[in-house]
């Protein structure tokens, strides 16, 4: 697909038809997001794949913004294997994962998987509920699947704001 076609027609998906997705599906999905970057390459990103009924169940346990995907990712980043940055103390690990997350969303929507990205979850309930180690930190929940027949993008999905609102020269 065209990139700026993938840019511009990917939405939030939230209606799915109730298959879980195949293997060879997640698979490529997940080769996408182990191709994104991350600061100074350190990888810290951590994937729970919930592809069955049951850790789907747990999930709505966890989020009432699972919209009934049969599949979701949780993305991770694991804390102690984060750049750095010296002047501040800033760590790359949250933003590699959310640039990790990006990639696996737009590789899905190119295989015709919608998705959502979710931040409304309860972070304990789902540490708790998969049993997830205390130095890996939950930061985004990506529920999809194939899209419904109904489903299309909300009204707010077209609204931008104007572009030189969100950007700034310093000169030219």
């Amino acid at each position: 697909m065209d990139f700026e076609k993938l840019i511009t027609d990917r939405y939030s998906v939230r209606n799915f038809k109730p298959e879980h997705l195949p293997k060879e599906i997640i698979d490529k999905i997940l080769e996408a997001g182990h191709k994104a970057p991350t600061g100074c390459n350190y990888q810290p990103q951590r994937i729970l794949v919930l592809n069955t009924d049951e850790s789907i169940a747990k999930l709505r346990d966890c989020t009432k913004c699972h919209f009934g995907a049969p599949c979701a990712m949780l993305v991770c980043h694991n804390k102690n294997e984060s750049w750095e940055r010296k002047y501040d103390g800033a760590i790359s690990s949250p933003i590699d994962a959310v640039i990790v997350a990006t990639h696996m969303m737009l590789a899905a929507h190119n295989m015709g998987i919608g998705s959502c990205w979710v931040m409304h979850f309860n972070p304990f309930a789902i540490k708790e509920a998969y049993n997830i180690p205390s130095d890996i930190e939950p930061v985004v929940l990506l529920v999809m699947g194939y899209p419904s027949e109904d489903a299309k993008p909300l009204e707010l999905h077209y609204k931008k704001r104007p572009i030189d609102e969100c950007v700034i020269y310093d000169s030219f």
